[in-house]
Order: C-alpha cells, then structure tokens, then sequence
C-alpha cells in the first residue's frame, strides 16, 4: 500500500515485511482536484494501473509511456514536465470521485514517476502528477505491483 501525503510532500510505502518506506515527493502547483484539465493532483483511493520502464536506464525520458532518450540537461525545457526513469499509471477506484467521466485519473495519464527538477521535490511544482527522484523511483518501482493500492490525502 502507498499514502501520498500532499500537506507533508512525502509518498509512504509499506511493504509486503510490513515496513513502511518513505519518500519525498512533489505534487501539484495548482493543488488538489479530480477534475480533468485542472492540472492538479487528484485525491481518493487509487490502484496502480501499470508498471512502465522496467530494466530502462536512470534518466529515460518517457513520451506517451514510451522511451524517447536519454535525459540531461542540454534537453533542458523549463515548460516541460519530463518524466524519467520509470512510471506507475494510477486508475482511480471510486466512481464519480476520481473514476470515469471528467474526473477519471487514468485518462488524465496521472502517474508516480522521476523527474529533472529533483531540487524541487518537497514543494508542489508538479502538473498534476507525483514526481519523484530518480533514485527513490527506481527503488519504489522494484517493490510495488500492477493493482496495488494507492491513497492520495490532504
């Protein structure tokens, strides 16, 4: 199981030993809400949709889920939200909250994944999804499974 704390900026895994794991994240600018379109990160209970980027390099930078190259800082664009390294898609479980219509988070592609601006990790700077570092999501990614549970609080 995973918490995401927004007010504290931290992802909290327990593992199947029982012991939880934490780590610092960064969630959205905009805040919290479910709805598509709003750029922020989405509340409620959610599972782990897909596992994307096993055995890729650190530093893989994804476009619609599929590795495009290699990031570093020449790639550098201030208004691009790179996701690196690995993915995990979320698909929320409550009706109406964060699953289908407008407020649906794995049409909105809300995912836990790396990214290139790691100074910012424990502000909210995100478009909406949890970004992560490199490192800490190359951890995480080898721990969890497809379906695991997800909870995103205040």
């Amino acid at each position: 199981m995973i918490v995401i704390s927004i007010a504290n900026q931290m992802l909290y895994h327990r593992r199947r030993s029982g012991v939880w794991h934490a780590y610092p994240v960064s969630t959205a600018a905009k805040g919290v809400g479910n709805k598509s379109g709003s750029l922020q990160t989405p509340l409620g209970r959610h599972r782990i949709y897909a596992k994307i980027g096993e055995n890729m390099s650190i530093f893989t930078a994804f476009s619609a889920r599929k590795a495009c190259c290699i990031y570093d800082n020449q790639h550098d664009d201030v208004c691009r939200d790179w996701i690196l390294t690995r993915i995990l898609w979320l698909s929320g479980t409550q009706t109406g909250n964060n699953k289908r219509g407008l407020v649906d988070t794995r049409s909105r592609y809300i995912y836990i994944h790396g990214t290139h601006q790691e100074a910012l990790i424990g502000t909210a700077a995100s478009h909406g999804c949890i970004r992560m570092k490199n490192r800490d999501i190359l951890e995480l990614f080898t721990h969890v499974r497809e379906g695991e549970i997800v909870y995103i609080r205040r």
